[in-house]
């Protein structure tokens, strides 16, 4: 993240004044702030944090070295500084912290190097301790504008028995250029600063309390109060926050904070680029998330007490189906015991392609995507599940209901994906019918049925598959569209895995807008058929497969497009610009 933090502080003798500040480097480090070896007083000491490497880094300076240094710095001279005012010694070259994972250094000085930078940090300084305060003078507040930054300013107290009010007024300011990423990120940067500001507070309050302990100042006053009171003090009008807090390691734990602060903050929030409305998928896989959520939220735990406990195999095969829409959004719910997934599973469509055989498998795809009910019959239940997790992905998710894994037969309407045990009985009417295809897994009658495709860990050997169906797919049918593309793609050698799921995600985009446009003129315009005719020529979906594809895709369109588009016609707008 592109910003500073700075604490500031509020001196009696002064005005504002910034105490310590941390930025953000992508380039070679300021001079000041050395990354070379330490000779001399201390030791380099490293430690990581959240990828961050920790390094404070003393060197001792040559009195030319810092008399050059004093004056470049654009900071104040040392003659308008008090104890109150100052953070590191005229020597220190400052913190500096490297992110390994990004190559971004975290440097920490009482000033920034640059002039620009430290005349927008010193105007952020003063009016966060002047004009721009919350009610109570403590507490967060947004200012600033495009041409100094907006800055997040936290104003806070912290006790000194000595102080004017027995206190001392700071604030922890975060300054960057951009507006959004600033105000969104206030709520993380209101607790983390919340956070640094109690621990100061805390260590603090126990000096002060000490001090108070040792030798009353209230009462002191009370004796001296005709006294002026900066001449009472005896010059001890400015405490360092070190002395305030008793913690001589305190800038370096600062630096360490400030640091993880702008790097959580920069890590929290990420920009995503949105090339367009949410598909289909998308708006449906929320749709059914809700649904869910909402179930969940109805269900009543006496209720589910009541269920008899002889069917225990078709409750196990609805709570599957109820996390089946699931396994695309959350891979991670899955009902089934997934440290058994392991051997006999279809890993992709091209692998299931070459197992069942390029005709097989061109019928059990031309029935997936027409909306016939397809049925699996084995014992493996895990072989079952792979074949509907490969086979979902040529359907919209709108048009996949699928039941795992069932010992009776279930209807059409119900499911679209049927697993079943191998000792069911299916009706003689579904098997001859044309709107069913079966896939029977059996074993092998051959020791190695497949030896040169797969290794051992998947190797799928040991079952025969034999496809059928009462309306069998002609080899030199034409078919839908979207089949002969999804099959030139799994052909296609040159095309890996991942590409070819980019493919069927393009192909399934590209129909699934012709079934918009079809939904559209159809049932939202009712226009005659013969214009519908037209139309379909238009799409190039005249054929009679892609027909019959269209009208079955149709079912898997979202609820929020289909009352989008009935709003949109009953709203008298549209109504008269029709007209």
């Amino acid at each position: 993240m592109n910003a500073i933090v700075a604490l500031c502080h509020f001196c009696e003798l002064h005005g504002p004044r910034t105490l310590f500040c941390t930025e953000v480097l992508h380039s070679p480090l300021p001079q000041g702030a050395s990354s070379g070896d330490i000779s001399g007083q201390n030791e380099q000491a490293e430690e990581e944090e959240g990828g961050i490497q920790m390094s404070s880094r003393i060197r001792s300076h040559s009195p030319a070295e810092g008399a050059s240094a004093d004056s470049s710095s654009p900071g104040p001279k040392k003659s308008d500084m008090c104890e109150g005012c100052r953070s590191l010694a005229g020597g220190h070259p400052g913190y500096v912290s490297h992110d390994k994972e990004t190559s971004i250094k975290y440097v920490s000085h009482q000033h920034p190097n640059h002039p620009q930078l430290f005349s927008i940090v010193r105007q952020a300084c003063v009016r966060s301790l002047s004009c721009e305060v919350c009610p109570g003078r403590e507490g967060p507040i947004f200012f600033g504008d495009e041409q100094h930054g907006f800055v997040f300013s936290h104003t806070f107290f912290i006790k000194d028995s000595l102080a004017r009010g027995f206190q001392r007024w700071y604030s922890i300011i975060t300054i960057m250029m951009d507006r959004i990423y600033l105000i969104n990120s206030w709520p993380f940067l209101l607790g983390k600063i919340r956070g640094i500001i109690d621990e100061l507070q805390g260590k603090a309050l126990k000096v002060f309390e000490a001090e108070q302990y040792g030798c009353p100042q209230r009462a002191q006053r009370m004796n001296t109060a005709f006294t002026p009171f900066l001449h009472q003090r005896n010059g001890n009008a400015a405490r360092s926050l070190t002395s305030l807090t008793n913690d001589e390691n305190l800038w370096a734990c600062l630096h360490t904070s400030f640091a993880w602060l702008l790097k959580a903050c920069g890590s929290r929030l990420t920009e995503k680029l949105l090339e367009g409305a949410p598909t289909e998928d998308t708006l449906v896989q929320m749709e059914k998330l809700a649904d869910l959520k909402e179930e969940s939220e109805g269900w009543d735990g006496s209720e589910e007490e009541e269920k008899p406990s002889s069917q225990p195999d078709v409750v196990e095969g609805q709570e599957l189906s109820k996390c089946s829409p699931e396994t695309s959004l959350m891979p991670d719910c899955n009902s089934w015991n997934v440290a058994h997934r392991r051997l006999s599973v279809f890993r992709s469509l091209r692998h299931m392609r070459q197992v069942l055989g390029a005709s097989a498998f061109r019928m059990l795809a031309w029935h997936v995507l027409m909306g016939n009910q397809v049925i699996w019959k084995a014992r493996d239940t895990d072989l079952v599940q792979s074949a509907f997790d490969v086979l979902r992905t040529m359907l919209p998710v709108g048009c996949v209901r699928i039941i795992p894994y069932s010992d009776q037969y279930e209807e059409a309407y119900r499911c679209n994906f049927l697993g079943l045990s191998p000792h069911v009985q299916i009706p003689s009417h579904i098997l001859s019918s044309e709107f069913a295809v079966l896939v029977e897994v059996r074993a092998a009658t051959r020791s190695s049925l497949y030896p040169t495709l797969f290794d051992e860990e998947q190797s799928l050997n040991k079952y025969e598959f034999v496809v059928t169906s009462g309306s069998p797919v002609a080899a030199d049918r034409v078919g839908p569209t979207i089949l002969n593309k999804i099959e030139a793609a799994l052909t296609n050698q040159n095309l890996s895995v991942d590409v070819v799921d980019q493919c069927l995600v393009c192909l399934k985009e590209e129909w699934m807008n012709k079934v918009k446009v079809l939904f559209k003129f159809t049932k939202v315009d009712s226009r005659p058929k013969e214009d519908t005719q037209k139309l379909l020529s238009i799409l190039g979906a005249a054929e009679e497969d892609n027909v019959k594809l269209l009208k079955f895709w149709m079912t898997g369109l979202s609820k929020t497009y289909k009352s989008h588009l009935m709003s949109t016609v009953r709203s008298p707008t549209s109504s008269e610009s029709r007209n």
